[in-house]
């Protein structure tokens, strides 16, 4: 066998084994496109996996289940890329997912939004935060100064308030850019970011002002060793995604599902709040892919950026006029 040949079939083995590594983590079997599936695969976020998140979604996909007639299991994913990927490959048909994560699942993985997330306030929005340890002395400015003197821990690549919102409304504007500006950087999720700040293996890190919530929540010794210098404007909250190419008849039962879960008077209705309360929730709220074009906003002037720094002049007229195009949208909306 020549040496081409060799490497090929290596390939497809590794592919397989990829394929095969998707439904070992609880993705099931690859629904077929257009069919009513026999069963749902609902993803979220977990860094900390189903020990953390389980019990807090857990009630609320049975009920999911209950109400569409059809078995809903979980699957839970430690990074948005490995989410998004999976409904791409329709080995998952819904998910909770952050902002922009839900602008890449759109783009890439054949998904459409059917609600949008309240939190217990009411607000349909939440802030993109920079942390540090209580009484390290650390300020804004000096951050600022760069210098190459902290450590600091930024977002999943993919994640709207640990890097699309600090870098577009903090950073950018400013001209820092973190490689450059920080004495280290790493990339890591918002619960390992803030363990980090609190217990002093990084100085300053990005979060947002749910994550510090939860983290009260969990571990408040923890949390009040950590204190906020900056905090974003407000940033469209997550949504529910589900696949574009999901049966009609089914993809409606779970729109009205999570429309009119916990609403109303009754037992049942008050049970179902308390599920939602556990998630930091009020209500889901109806919503369309249109929600999320602040988020679209905000990464073309990532990319207007990034043009600039390589001197692409049309990318950044591409950039700049996506941007102009936003904006014309916000201007016409009541």
């Amino acid at each position: 066998m020549t040496r081409t040949a060799i490497t090929r079939r290596l390939l497809g083995v590794a592919a397989i084994a990829v394929t095969l590594g998707l439904v070992g983590c609880g993705q099931g079997e690859q629904a077929k496109p257009g069919a009513a599936p026999s069963e749902i695969t609902f993803s979220i976020l977990s860094a900390e996996g189903q020990a953390s998140a389980g019990p807090l979604w857990q009630p609320l996909l049975d009920d999911m289940s209950k109400a569409i007639g059809v078995p809903v299991k979980p699957y839970f994913g430690s990074n948005y890329t490995v989410l998004v990927e999976a409904m791409r490959g329709n080995h998952t048909q819904v998910g909770w997912f952050s902002a922009k994560p839900e602008v890449e699942a759109i783009d890439r993985a054949n998904a459409e939004v059917i609600a949008r997330t309240v939190n217990r306030e009411g607000l349909d929005s939440y802030q993109s935060t920079l942390i540090v340890k209580k009484g390290s002395g650390i300020t804004l400015d000096k951050v600022l100064a760069c210098g190459k003197v902290y450590n600091f821990g930024i977002g999943d690549a993919q994640s709207t308030s640990g890097t699309l919102a600090p870098m577009t409304f903090l950073f950018n504007e400013r001209g820092v850019v973190p490689a450059q500006c920080f004495k280290t950087v790493r990339s890591a999720n918002h619960q390992a970011n803030a363990f980090g700040v609190a217990t002093g293996v990084i100085d300053v890190a990005t979060s947002n002002s749910v994550n510090l919530i939860f983290m009260r929540r969990e571990n408040a010794q923890l949390a009040d060793q950590i204190e906020e210098i900056w905090t974003s404007p407000p940033v469209p909250e997550s949504g529910i995604v589900v696949r574009q190419d999901l049966d009609p008849a089914l993809k409606e039962k779970i729109r009205s599902f999570f429309l009119t879960y916990g609403q109303g008077e009754g037992p049942e209705a008050e049970r179902q709040r308390k599920v939602l309360a556990g998630l930091e929730y009020s209500r889901f709220a109806p919503a369309d892919d249109s929600y999320l074009n602040p988020i679209r906003e905000m990464i073309a002037d990532q990319k207007r950026g990034e043009a600039e720094a390589k001197g692409d002049k049309a990318g950044v007229a591409a950039a700049e006029a996506e941007i102009q195009r936003l904006r014309s949208l916000r201007e016409v909306q009541p």
